[in-house]
């Protein structure tokens, strides 16, 4: 260590306190920055994240495929199921139509706008082979019995079960889609709603 000499000039006074500090080389890495060391993710990790990633996305992608197909039978059944409330509906107000009266099964709507429940009418008691009527996509009748039209996407069938007897009548229908497949004849359809209803009680 360099012996401190005093001088009247301040700033050589300076210099030589400096040169002359004793160096305490113990506490040196405690004076490195602790922000010095930076943290971060190594390539292994970043490509086992990754890698998790992608496996969830895959099954995902593998699910939403089976979650439309369910959700468009579901929508479909409900049609289906509305359908089946507009035919009963129309039977149960069969049984209370006048005579004469027929022409009121289908309201406002005129022949050409494609109702023909006033065709049904009195099937539940005479009919003795089912009646087939074609429906659109929101529920709406097409035609009665024949072939589908074009636009047709359920088909129902009503069969009526005989004998009807005065104080009851029951009719199966069956409402199946598409309406191009005939289950009668060894069709299979995509889907289909049954329900059993008394048509005169």
């Amino acid at each position: 260590m360099k012996p401190f000499l005093f001088s009247p000039n301040p700033s050589y006074n300076i210099a030589s306190a400096i040169d002359a500090a004793p160096l305490n080389v113990q506490n040196a890495p405690s004076m490195k920055c602790p922000l010095c060391r930076t943290a971060g993710f190594s390539l292994v990790e970043v490509t086992l994240a990754l890698g998790v990633a992608a496996f969830c996305l895959l099954v995902l992608l593998g699910i939403m495929p089976t979650g439309v197909k369910t959700q468009q039978t579901s929508i479909q059944q409900t049609t289906a199921n509305q359908i089946i409330s507009q035919i009963y509906s129309f039977l149960r107000a069969d049984v209370r139509l006048p005579p004469g009266q027929q022409s009121k099964a289908c309201g406002d709507n005129d022949p050409p706008d494609g109702c023909d429940w006033g065709r049904l009418s009195g099937h539940w008691r005479d009919r003795r082979t089912p009646d087939t009527l074609y429906f659109t996509n929101d529920a709406k009748q097409l035609a009665l019995n024949g072939s589908a039209p074009p636009n047709a996407v359920f088909r129902a069938t009503i069969a009526y079960r005989t004998p009807p007897t005065e104080t009851t009548a029951l009719a199966t229908i069956r409402v199946s889609w598409p309406a191009a497949v005939d289950p009668d004849n060894g069709g299979v359809p995509a889907g289909s709603v049954k329900a059993t209803i008394a048509v005169n009680r």
